[in-house]
Parts: structure tokens; sequence; C-alpha cells
């Protein structure tokens, strides 16, 4: 990948700092293990209030932000920070490629955006990007970005039938709709079968549905899949 001038600020010297916001304790040491010695993990938090105070308490360069948690996800956390410490960058990384998540981030505040299927490798390097204050996204992901800003510079028209779902039903809904498995969603997400199995069930009753095809299809016709 070739270097880029940064657009603002520059990285800097020694190790970049970062700092893990992420509520699966186990995905998080998997991204502390991946990045190895590239950089220097300072710190870490399972939710948003103990990210905010973390993240003060240490000032990272960079902040890889999940985009749900249970109190609020990375959208709170960009929110509480951002007036306070505007020196820190954050990096959305998230198993969701989904539109509004991707916008509301990005508005909020986040340099990049980029899933979790990201290599080690190309992961540090937005970091370091990011760090020097280039705009970062996975590659699926930037003309589809420039696209939704272009052609939806407003927030997205409220839908009655999504609002009603939970992040976490979102995010089971689609997978469930790209193809996967109850077995590979509940890898995925870090969840149990029988969680997947819940919100599946959840979904169908909300939605008044009752088969996964029709759920693929409604995913679909919202651009979610």
């Amino acid at each position: 990948m070739s270097e880029q001038e940064p657009v603002e600020g520059t990285a800097p010297r020694g190790p970049l700092r970062v700092f893990l916001v992420d509520d699966h304790a186990m995905f998080r040491a998997g991204v502390r293990a991946e990045l190895g010695a590239r950089v220097e993990v300072v710190g870490e938090a399972s939710s948003v209030a103990e990210a905010v105070t973390r993240i003060a308490a240490t000032q990272p360069d960079v902040v890889l932000l999940d985009v749900h948690m249970p109190d609020g996800g990375g959208r709170a956390v960009l929110e509480a920070m951002r007036r306070t410490h505007p020196q820190v960058r954050f990096l959305a990384l998230s198993v969701s490629d989904a539109a509004e998540d991707v916008i509301g981030l990005i508005r909020a505040g986040a340099r990049g955006y980029v899933t979790k299927t990201i290599s080690p490798e190309e992961l540090t390097d937005a970091i370091r990007r990011v760090a020097e204050g280039d705009a970062v996204f996975s590659p699926r992901l930037a003309g589809f970005v420039l696209d939704a800003f272009a052609s939806r510079p407003d927030a997205p028209v409220a839908d009655p039938e999504l609002d009603q779902l939970t992040n976490r039903e979102r995010e089971v809904l689609r997978l469930l709709a790209r193809g996967y498995a109850y077995k590979e969603i509940a890898k995925e997400l870090y969840i149990s079968i029988k969680t997947v199995e819940t919100h599946v069930s959840n979904v169908l009753r909300k939605l008044q549905m009752s088969n996964r095809y029709e759920l693929s299809r409604w995913a679909a016709d919202r651009r979610l899949v």
C-alpha cells in the first residue's frame, strides 16, 4: 500500500499508542495479540463509561472502537470524548457494515471505519493512517460512504419497522440474510447459538414474518445485507 500525505497533523514519534473498546474480552485479546509489537496497546474497555474514563486517563493516539455495545456503543463514546479530547482519533472496528452504522459513526467524529475481517497488517496500516489524519475505510465501504453522503446528506428517513429492532437483532438479521448458519452467526458475534435463536425469534415476531427467506428479502429491500 502506497504512502499518502497526511490530511492533518502528523503521526507521533515512537510506537503508536492504541486503546481498544469492545464488549467482548476474547475479541480484545485477539486484537491485542494480532497487533503484537506493531503498536503499544495502552488500555482497553468493555463499556461506554469505562471507555470514557480510561481514554481520558491514557490519552491514546488512536482508539479502536466497536459500534454496538450494551450501554450505547461507539457513538456514545465519540460524543462524550470529542469536545474534551479532540486530539484523540477514533477508528471504528466492527462486524457491521450497515449504512446507518457507518454514517452514524463518521458523523459523530470517527476518522475511519473498517470491518473485523481486516488483516493484522491492514489494521496496523489503518491505525497509522488515522493517526496521521487520513480517513480510512475498508475497501468495500469506501465507495458506499461517498455515495451515501452524496445522495443522502441528511440523516436516514425513519423506518418504524427497523427502529423496533435492537442493535444486536439487526446484526443477527444482517448475517442471516447473507446466508450465515446459526453456528456461524454465533461465532461471528461471540454469542451462543441459543442466543442467536432467541434473536431470530424476536425479529420474526416483531416483523410478523414466518421464516428466514422473508427476513432476507426484507433486509435486502432496506440495503441491510
